[in-house]
C-alpha cells in the first residue's frame, strides 16, 4: 500500500511541476506582428534570442491588415508587440487603444523625444529621411533650398511626385500643416501640383527613374529608395539635397514599435523593444534597409553616411498622425492625386 501511495504521490508531484514549468516556458517567448518583411526583422530577433534565450515568433503583413487583426482579436490577441512603418500608422494604433504605455529609462535615453510618442505608447527604431533628389545634369544644387520652394514657378514642368495615396506624402503634408497652418500649406501643395511634369507616380522608385531619365528634374523620396537604386546603378545622374537646413530641417519619419495592450508577455516584449533601441540592434535595424538609426549615438551605414549629414525636423512625429486626415483632404482639394 505504501508503495502505491508513493507512486501516486510521485505522479501528482510530477504533474504539478509540469504545470508550474509550462507557463514559464511559454513566458520565454515574444510574439510580434510586423509590417516589416522577414528579411528586415529576423536578424534582430535572432540576435535578441542569442543574447537572452527568449524566442521571438512573428507574423508579417501590411500595416492595415495587422491593425485590423489586433482590433478584431481584442483581449484575445496572442501578439505582444506591433512593428510598423510611418508614425501615422503608429499613432493610429495608439488612438485605437491597441498599444500600452511603456515607461523605460533606457528607451527614453536611446530614442529622441521627437521620434517617440509623447504618451510613451510607441518608439521609433529607424529613421527614414524624405528628402529632395535631383538630376545632376539638369539641376545646380544652388537652385534648391526647401520643400516649399518646389512650389515656385521656376520648377514648372520639372517636378515629379509619388501619388498622394501613400502615407509617406500624407505624413509630409501633415507635418507641414503643423508648422505652417492650413492656408500656407495648401498654397505650397497647390504649387507642387502646378509644377508636375507628369501625373503623380505609383512609387518612389518610379519617381527616381523619371528624374534619372530626364523626364523631370527633381523629386521628393525616402532616401532608402535612392540607396537601393544607386546600389544597382551607381552611375545614375542622381544626388541627394537636404532641404530646409536654415529653417525647420529635413522631414523624417520612422519605422517603430509598441507593446500591445493585451499581450500576455509584456515584460519580455519590453526587453525586446529595449534591445531594438540599443547599439547591438540599431545598426542591423537601420542598415538592412539603408535607413538611419533612431538612436543618435549610433552611426549610419558607411554607404548611407556618404550622403552627408543633415538637421532633422524636431517636431514630434505624433503630428503626422493627428493631422493625416486633414492632410488627405487638403491634397484632394488641390487636385494632388
Amino acid at each position: 500500500m505504501s508503495h502505491l501511495i508513493s507512486a501516486r504521490l510521485i505522479s501528482v508531484l510530477l504533474l504539478a511541476s509540469s504545470l508550474l514549468i509550462a507557463p514559464l516556458a511559454v513566458a520565454e517567448e515574444v510574439i510580434v506582428y510586423s509590417a516589416r518583411i522577414e528579411q528586415l526583422i529576423k536578424p534582430m530577433f535572432d540576435a535578441f534570442t542569442h543574447e537572452t534565450g527568449i524566442k521571438v515568433k512573428y507574423t508579417t503583413d501590411n500595416e492595415g491588415a495587422l491593425l485590423a487583426r489586433l482590433q478584431a482579436e481584442g483581449k484575445n490577441t496572442p501578439a505582444d508587440m506591433l512593428i510598423t512603418v510611418d508614425a501615422g500608422n503608429l499613432w493610429a494604433a495608439a488612438q485605437s487603444g491597441l498599444l500600452k504605455p511603456v515607461r523605460s529609462e533606457l528607451l527614453e535615453n536611446n530614442i529622441p523625444p521627437h521620434l517617440r510618442d509623447p504618451d510613451h505608447e510607441w518608439f521609433g527604431l529607424s529613421v527614414r529621411a524624405r528628402t529632395i533628389i535631383y538630376n545632376t545634369k539638369k539641376v545646380n544644387p544652388s537652385e534648391l533650398s526647401t520643400y516649399e520652394d518646389l512650389a515656385d514657378p521656376k520648377w514648372h514642368k520639372r517636378l515629379c511626385l509619388r501619388s498622394s495615396k501613400k502615407v509617406y506624402n500624407q505624413s509630409l503634408v501633415a507635418m507641414m500643416l503643423a508648422e505652417h497652418g492650413a492656408a500656407d500649406t495648401e498654397k505650397v501643395v497647390k504649387g507642387w501640383v502646378a509644377n508636375l511634369a507628369t501625373p503623380p507616380l505609383p512609387d518612389d522608385t518610379k519617381a527616381l527613374e523619371y528624374v534619372a531619365a530626364g523626364k523631370c528634374d527633381v523629386t521628393v523620396v525616402n532616401t532608402y529608395y535612392f540607396g537601393r537604386l544607386m546600389h544597382k546603378d551607381p552611375d545614375l545622374p542622381l544626388a541627394v539635397f537636404w532641404p530646409n537646413q536654415q529653417s525647420t530641417g529635413v522631414h523624417v519619419n520612422v519605422s517603430g514599435a509598441g507593446i500591445t495592450r493585451y499581450g500576455r508577455n509584456q515584460k519580455n516584449a519590453v526587453k525586446l523593444l529595449e534591445f531594438l533601441s540599443s547599439s547591438k540592434a540599431q545598426n542591423l535595424f537601420a542598415d538592412l534597409n539603408m535607413e538611419y538609426p533612431a538612436n543618435p549615438a549610433i552611426k549610419p551605414d558607411t554607404f548611407v553616411a556618404g550622403w552627408g549629414t543633415f538637421k532633422q525636423n524636431p517636431l514630434n512625429l505624433s503630428k503626422a498622425g493627428e493631422l493625416q486626415t486633414t492632410a488627405v483632404k487638403l491634397m484632394d482639394r488641390v487636385g494632388y492625386q
